[in-house]
């Protein structure tokens, strides 16, 4: 038998989790919801995902054209002009896009192929995104801290 090391990490900032654990454990309000590698996780929510984000006067073009790609209508996200669409193809169906916005005269403004973060899990898993305690700290998803100048100065000495 060969000995091992064991650490328990516990966070709320699911990329560090990502980065440094072989195993997740998703707990939510003292709830056992799912566990397995990061990876094993990020899959049973799903593939890759396409974000794009359309000007204001091309977004119901743009969704006219993504919405015969898919059964599914794509998402809007909580940012502004940013649509989401499912990538069950990753590469294939960013190109399939494309030549569909081309098609309806669609030009984005930016776009992304992406595989679902450990943050996109606890979401899909629980109903709701994890935050940090008392909203301090960098916010999980953009990395704003969200601390003042002064807890930020007492954070880092």
């Amino acid at each position: 038998m060969e000995g091992g090391t064991t650490v328990l990490l516990t966070t709320q900032y699911l990329e560090e989790a990502d980065q440094l654990a072989d195993r997740v454990a998703v707990i939510d309000h003292g709830r056992l919801v799912s566990e397995g590698t990061p990876d094993q996780l990020k899959d049973r929510v799903g593939g890759a995902v396409l974000e794009l984000t359309a000007p204001d006067d091309e977004r119901a073009r743009a969704l006219w054209a993504l919405r015969a790609m898919q059964a599914e209508d794509p998402a809007d996200d909580r940012h502004p002009g940013r649509i989401v669409v499912p990538a069950p193809d990753g590469a294939a169906t960013l190109a399939e896009a494309l030549r569909r916005l081309d098609g309806a005269g669609v030009v984005p403004e930016d776009v992304s192929l992406r595989k679902p973060t450990l943050d996109d899990v606890f979401l899909a898993l629980t109903g709701h995104r994890a935050t940090t305690p008392n909203g301090n700290g960098p916010h999980p998803r953009s990395g704003t801290d969200r601390r003042g100048p002064q807890q930020r100065e007492r954070a880092i000495r």
